[in-house]
């Protein structure tokens, strides 16, 4: 039909050498057209014929909602040749017929009349070709919309969608994976299109195809119309993975402004179509989704929303979950802590269960992130020490083990070695001694890192523990059966007695030592700030820890508790 193409073509030979035609350009392709056969078919255009006698009246169709492909379908149809209607073109027709008044007012079985035949009885039934038709609508979606084929396809959409939620991918099994594991969890969190045997179209589509402006409306549809929440948030994931995700992993080159707009644009409304109910979605998929949102600078609404959502089940996340890269050119640190922290926040403000167990989790999870950014140079006092106490205020009362929490000091005071002794002490004040496994009281009690009052409360601690044990297998304790069964004789009972008075013993003279301690530290501070550091020399420092440790009792019979004269490396499990 255009001058400029298919020479050969039935409706180029059918409009040649008639002396009425009439000139058209349509999206820079120029056409020629019998005057008479248009006028006959089209209202729009018989009206504007009669007014503009002139040969070109593509100044008046400037805004005409179509491409060249469509009008020429439609002009073939105004010559009398068949028009081959699909799934990709009706909606276009439909609405070029509508806007050129091709109606059975104008002529009997015209092209909207035909078109919307079409639509009715081979589109909508068909849940594969709803949504083609729909994906091909996006380029005239207003003139669609105006129209009601939009909602005519989200209806159909919707429809089979309440019969059979399938359609929208399997549900996301929602399993608890390894680091290692990552074949397993990329499984696990896939959705699958439910395939179907003995229907010949089936090659199912799936609303991933469609365009964020049409998605999310059906997709909110279905969820007034309770279709399983389940089977939407698969979808929500499907339709991610296929137009956030592959560009915010930085497997393809840097997204142009429009295709991060575009990207953004995505996220904010998948985040709103998101169900709030919790486990629905995994952690680790939610992670994923915060990340994008912070690269792709969403809005604030989104990136909260998100943050809540993992608060709400944290005790289901992985350190890999909370690690965050920080953003911008002036960040100050490795990970994006601040967000850890108001997630952390959420998690406490919306925990009401009687059993502590998912604190603890929670608790231990807080220990092993700060084990991994601890080796974050830029990472400051301040922000370890309030993750810290976040974690050891909501854990309060529990029995929750505090190797972790030692771990993580300790690899912070070995990457920030410029750390004052005032700091020192001030980052070990979230420590509870009480509560290490010997294993970290031994590696503690050899650890130079720590200030020396700490190490001190570690062994003083060491020290009761050994009391409480010595307490209950005296005659009299919850072990005097067993003890009566293993010595009977006076000798053993007499025994146990002095070993208990001789800790008894010890233990007021650790407490002696302690305070003795704290008072040499203290003097021993200011002396140190006095003197020229520049001048000291090691044999100083060496014979000034020796005396520490004279002081600490390291050099006498109590070396079994100590753990200083044999410096074995051992780390806390």
């Amino acid at each position: 039909m255009a001058t400029s193409k298919s020479k050969g073509s039935p409706s180029r030979k059918l409009m040649h050498g008639l002396s009425s035609d009439v000139q058209l350009h349509i999206r820079g392709v120029p056409f020629s057209l019998n005057r008479e056969l248009l006028a006959a078919r089209s209202e729009k255009l018989a009206a504007l014929l009669k007014e503009n006698p002139e040969d070109d009246l593509s100044h008046l169709l400037g805004d005409i909602p179509t491409d060249s492909e469509t009008f020429e379908l439609v002009a073939r149809f105004c010559h009398g040749f068949d028009v081959s209607l699909s799934p990709e073109n009706v909606i276009k027709v439909l609405c070029l017929a509508h806007y050129l008044g091709m109606t059975e007012i104008k002529s009997s079985n015209n092209l909207a009349k035909k078109a919307c035949f079409y639509f009715q009885n081979n589109i909508l039934p068909s849940w594969n070709k709803c949504i083609k038709a729909l994906k091909s609508a996006e380029t005239i979606l207003q003139q669609a919309a105006d129209l009601s084929l939009v909602d005519a396809c989200a209806e159909s959409i919707i429809t089979k969608v309440l019969q059979d939620p399938g359609l929208l991918g399997e549900p996301m099994r929602n399993v608890t994976t390894t680091d290692d594991d990552s074949e397993n969890e990329e499984n696990a969190y896939k959705p699958n299109v439910r395939r179907r045997l003995f229907v010949l179209d089936w090659k199912s589509e799936d609303l991933t195809l469609l365009s964020i402006a049409l998605y999310e409306p059906i997709i909110r549809a279905m969820v007034l119309r309770e279709v399983p929440l389940e089977y939407v948030a698969s979808s929500l994931f499907h339709y991610l993975n296929k137009w956030v995700f592959p560009g915010a992993k930085g497997e393809d080159d840097d997204p142009s402004p429009y295709e991060r707009n575009s990207q953004r644009e995505i996220i904010e409304a998948v985040e709103r179509l998101m169900p709030q109910e919790r486990g629905l979605i995994p952690c680790s998929l939610l992670s994923q989704m915060l990340r994008s949102a912070i690269i792709l600078d969403a809005d604030t609404e989104c990136k909260s929303g998100l943050e809540i959502r993992i608060g709400k089940q944290l005790d289901q996340a992985t350190v890999k979950d909370l690690l965050i890269p920080a953003q911008g050119y002036a960040k100050e640190e490795q990970y994006d802590t601040e967000s850890v922290k108001r997630i952390l926040k959420n998690f406490y403000s919306n925990y009401t269960s009687k059993d502590t167990s998912g604190l603890v989790v929670v608790a231990e999870l807080v220990d092993d992130f700060l084990a991994e950014v601890a080796s974050d140079i830029d990472l400051k006092l301040n922000t370890f020490l309030s993750l810290a106490e976040l974690s050891q205020a909501a854990s309060g009362g529990t029995n929750r083990n505090s190797d972790g929490m030692y771990r993580a000091i300790d690899i912070y005071l070995d990457k920030h070695r410029y750390l004052t002794d005032r700091e020192r002490e001030e980052i070990c004040r979230v420590l509870d001694c009480s509560k290490m496994s010997p294993e970290a009281c031994e590696h503690a009690a050899q650890n130079e890192k720590l200030p020396v009052r700490v190490m001190v409360q570690i062994l003083f601690s060491v020290q009761l523990k050994l009391k409480d044990t010595v307490a209950k297998r005296t005659p009299g304790g919850p072990n005097n059966r067993l003890l009566k069964l293993e010595a009977d004789d006076e000798d053993a009972r007499g025994t146990s007695s002095s070993e208990e008075e001789m800790m008894k013993a010890e233990m007021e003279k650790m407490g002696s030592k302690v305070i003795e301690l704290e008072k040499e530290c203290d003097m021993m501070r200011r002396e140190i700030q006095r003197s020229n550091y520049q001048h000291r020399n090691q044999n100083g420092k060496t014979s000034m820890w020796k005396e520490m440790k004279r002081k600490l009792g390291c050099m006498t019979s109590m070396h079994e508790t100590n753990c200083h004269v044999k410096k074995k490396k051992v780390h806390p499990r």
